[in-house]
């Protein structure tokens, strides 16, 4: 992470003293983003217009909101169903788990 990010999340007390940003777990996406056409770019080419500025006021109220662990289980689908979500291609355990939480959300009292 670059040093002026981690100052930042440091800045607003979320990140212990001690955390050690290299440790964090790396995605495993790889990038779709052009970061050489990225890099090629100047301030001024940026179209900032419908961001609002990170003032004091705004990380006085941030958070940093880390994604919920994930708990690794063994289940037993029908065979066809399996099927289907892997043809759907890459991430298909993530739509079997966004479905999941659908119907849990649905059903929940």
């Amino acid at each position: 992470m670059q040093p002026a990010k981690q100052d930042a999340l440091e800045t607003i007390g979320k990140l212990p003293d001690d955390a050690d940003m290299d440790e964090l777990k790396p995605s495993k996406r790889e990038s779709q983003t052009d970061w050489a056409k990225v890099d090629e770019l100047s301030d001024s080419d940026i179209d900032t217009s419908g961001t609002p500025p990170l003032d004091a006021d705004f990380f006085k109220h941030a958070e940093l909101r880390m994604p919920a662990k994930k708990k690794s289980v063994t289940v037993r689908l029908d065979s066809d169903v399996l099927e289907w979500f892997r043809k759907q291609g890459k991430g298909y355990q993530t739509r079997i788990n966004a479905v999941l939480r659908t119907y849990m959300e649905a059903h929940r009292k």
